[in-house]
């Protein structure tokens, strides 16, 4: 009888497994993925005093990001190739739409209103602008000379000037790094990066005095004395220090955050989601969450390594690192370390853009990982 139950449950999973393949999804990086969602219902259920309007929203955003993800994953990725041009032009257009005739919230114009929806081109650069470099790079030798280089450059610099304008600076952050990680897969030397990080450095004053508005130099300013205005501009980290540290070691369990019950912690379930984390879990939740963050780049980069023609090594690694700099970011910012500049929490926070974005990433690096073919021995 055992025997037989036991057939019967493998033949399950392998009909899983085989329906799974079928669709091009990645499993193990599926099962990371759905970690992080798990945790995500988790935490706004938590957040949201256990109200299930915000995991309804959240479901059905999940839904479509899933949907999305599983149409690219079938799209070989010789398609992504032959159109990166067309999908970067696109979003450029798109930006240069926005400031003309975006909509304006919160002080800033990021959006555009096409009746039935708003929709944000900037969550859209994050993808086609690496693709338009990978696409770049593919068709000359590795590593870039210095001219083709300068051009690739001149692709990222053109959309991340654009967002600044809006004013986005964290997604700017995003799109620029998307950008700058397939030059570095390309085989830009340390020398390089090193020399380009001094001459940025060097223009922080500039860019400073001319180019930054008085919010951002705030968040510069609060970032390195949040103490200087702790009723004000310093709350927010002061409160999500607070949060994370009086989670000790285990945490106080699931739901038992106070502060962001007790309305100390501002944006609890987006943008400051890994404090109330931190504080339910404590710091071996926060290990295990970062464990599961790892999991998925490191297969990421497994795919990246596995992809076999150059766009698709230099698109999947940039994907990863995109992914990477979220999380970073976001953690960064909500223990102190980076100014805060709005980026969510990848995959955990309550919000649709980014989540959609992402899962569109993760389907191209499935269709990359899933498209290869049986090379001749």
């Amino acid at each position: 009888m055992k025997v037989e139950l036991r057939a019967e449950q493998f033949k399950e999973h392998s009909l899983i497994g085989s329906l799974l393949r079928k669709l091009h999804i990645d499993i193990p990086l599926l099962i990371g993925l759905l970690l992080l969602l798990t945790l995500s219902f988790m935490m706004l259920y938590s957040t949201g005093n256990k109200e299930t309007a915000l995991l309804i929203r959240q479901s059905a955003r999940m839904g479509v990001a899933g949907v999305l993800m599983i149409v690219l994953a079938h799209v070989d990725p010789r398609q992504f190739q032959r159109f990166s041009i067309l999908l970067y032009s696109v979003g450029v257009i798109l930006l240069v739409a926005v400031l003309l005739v975006g909509d304006v919230g919160k002080g800033a114009q990021r959006w555009l209103d096409l009746g039935v929806f708003r929709f944000q081109p900037s969550e859209m650069i994050k993808i086609t602008t690496p693709m338009m470099i990978a696409w770049y790079l593919s068709g000359h030798e590795i590593p870039p000379k210095w001219s083709h280089i300068l051009i690739a450059s001149g692709f990222i610099l053109i959309p991340t000037i654009l967002i600044v304008r809006e004013p986005d600076l964290g997604t700017s952050l995003l799109v620029a790094s998307s950008g700058a990680s397939v030059l570095y897969f390309a085989g830009l030397s340390w020398r390089f990066l090193l020399t380009s990080a001094f001459s940025l450095a060097a223009l922080a004053p500039v860019y400073w005095q001319f180019f930054m508005r008085e919010y951002q130099k705030d968040r510069v300013l609060t970032f390195l004395n949040p103490e200087a205005d702790p009723m004000g501009k310093g709350y927010h980290i002061i409160q999500s220090k607070i949060a994370i540290g009086s989670g000790g070691v285990y945490g106080k369990g699931w739901q038992g955050n106070t502060q962001s019950q007790l309305d100390f912690l501002p944006e609890s379930s987006t943008d400051f989601i890994f404090a109330v984390f931190a504080e339910e879990f404590g710091l071996l939740g926060c290990l295990g969450l970062l464990a599961v963050y790892i999991y998925i780049i490191a297969r990421g980069f497994y795919i990246a390594v596995q992809a076999q023609d150059t766009y698709g090594r230099l698109l999947a690694g940039s994907l990863v690192c995109t992914f990477f700099v979220y999380a970073f970011v976001n953690i960064g910012m909500v223990i102190g370390i980076l100014p805060v500049v709005g980026i969510p929490l990848p995959l955990i926070s309550y919000g649709g853009t980014s989540m959609v974005t992402l899962f569109a990433g993760f389907g191209i690096l499935m269709s990359i990982h899933t498209h290869k073919k049986i090379l001749p021995s």
